[in-house]
């Protein structure tokens, strides 16, 4: 391991840390999550399915912009 891996592994932590911080503080607000039109939900006596494949997508592209934003300050 050298330097660089060290400063990845803080700037995740980091990263982390600030999650960790926003939903605590947030989290009556941030019900919406899970619950954007497009994720799927089946419901039946028996069975209970959920996918939530827009709030993936969602959370996707939000990751990639960070990504990119890092890569072009490092």
């Amino acid at each position: 391991m050298n330097s660089e891996t060290g400063k990845y592994i803080i700037l995740i932590g980091c990263g982390v840390v600030l999650l960790g911080v926003i939903i605590y503080f947030f989290h009556d607000k941030l019900h919406w999550i899970g619950r954007l039109p497009g994720d799927i939900r089946v419901e039946k006596e028996n069975v209970r399915f959920y996918f939530p494949i827009t709030t993936m997508i969602l959370f996707s592209v939000l990751v990639s912009v960070i990504v990119a934003i890092v890569r072009k300050f490092l």
